[in-house]
C-alpha cells in the first residue's frame, strides 16, 4: 500500500466546522493524518468531522472557544489521549468583526485580539511545549490574511491581529528553531466559503479585481496549508504565503 505523506502524523486544526479550516482538516486526514477538528459551534465541529470519517479521514471533533486558554488545556489533553502525541498545529480560527475605526467598540476591539491573536499564541504555545518533550519537532501554521497587508476598509482592528500573527511567527524562528519546530503563516485572500457566498455580490466583484480572474476556492488555501506542514517544508520557518491571486500586487477595493 502506497504510503500517504502525513501517514502516522497528528494535527489540530482551529476554526474547522467549515470553509477553509475544514478542507485543511479535511486534506490533512486524508493524506493519512489523524486529525483532531475543532470549531467553536458543536454541531459545526461534529458535522466536520463527520464528513471526514465518512471519506475514510481519521477525524475527532472537539468543540470550544479556541480563544480560551482553558479550552486549549483540555483540547491538549483530549488529543494526547485520543492519540498519543501532536505533530502539527494550525491556528486557523479567527474572528471578523467589521466596524468603521472612528466609533470601533472596546468589547468589538478585545474579542478580535482574545480570538485571534490569544487563541494563536496560545495553541501555539501549548502545541511548542508537547513537541519539544516528544522530541521529534513539528510544524505550526497561522492563518494571517491579505489585510495583514494591504488596508482594507473597516477592518482596522482585524488587519492589525493579522500582522500580528506574522511577527509572531518570525518571533518564534528564534524560540522553536531549535526544537525542530518550524512556524510559518498562510495569508488568504478573497475566497469562496459558506460565509461569504451568502453575498450574491462576492465572486462576481473579487473576480473582476483578482488579477487571476476568480477568487481563491478553499483548496487552494488548503494546498498552501499542506506544504507548510509536511516534511517538503522543513527547512521553510518565519515566513508568510499570499494567497491570493496577485491581489496584493495591486490592490483595488472591492468597495
Amino acid at each position: 500500500m502506497e504510503q500517504k505523506e502525513f501517514d502516522k502524523k497528528v494535527a489540530i486544526v482551529t476554526g474547522a466546522g467549515q470553509g477553509i479550516g475544514l478542507e485543511i482538516a479535511r486534506q490533512l486526514a486524508l493524506q493519512g493524518a489523524s486529525v483532531v477538528l475543532n470549531d467553536l459551534d458543536h454541531d459545526l465541529a461534529e458535522q466536520g468531522a463527520r464528513s471526514i470519517r465518512n471519506e475514510k479521514g481519521n477525524c475527532i471533533a472537539c468543540a470550544g472557544d479556541s480563544g480560551d486558554t482553558g479550552f486549549i488545556k483540555k483540547m491538549m489533553w483530549q488529543t494526547i489521549k485520543e492519540f498519543g502525541r501532536l505533530d502539527i498545529a494550525i491556528a486557523n480560527a479567527g474572528i471578523t468583526l467589521f466596524g468603521d475605526f472612528l466609533d470601533y467598540p472596546e468589547s468589538a476591539f478585545n474579542n478580535v485580539l482574545r480570538v485571534n491573536l490569544g487563541g494563536s499564541f496560545f495553541l501555539s504555545q501549548a502545541a511548542a511545549r508537547q513537541m519539544k518533550e516528544q522530541g521529534s519537532g513539528g510544524s505550526i501554521l497561522f492563518t494571517s490574511s491579505v489585510t495583514g497587508h494591504q488596508a482594507h476598509k473597516n477592518l482596522a482592528a482585524y488587519g492589525m491581529t493579522k500582522a500580528a500573527l506574522e511577527m509572531l511567527a518570525r518571533n518564534l524562528v528564534i524560540e522553536l528553531s531549535g526544537s525542530r519546530i518550524n512556524v510559518n503563516c498562510i495569508a488568504p485572500g478573497a475566497t469562496l466559503t459558506e460565509r461569504t457566498q451568502h453575498d450574491p455580490d462576492y465572486a462576481g466583484t473579487w473576480s473582476r479585481i483578482t488579477p487571476m480572474g476568480r477568487p481563491a476556492t478553499t483548496a487552494d488555501i488548503a494546498n498552501a496549508a499542506l506544504f507548510l506542514v509536511s516534511d517538503r517544508a522543513k527547512h521553510i520557518t518565519g515566513q508568510s504565503l499570499i494567497i491570493d491571486g496577485g491581489w496584493t500586487c495591486i490592490s483595488p477595493s472591492p468597495f
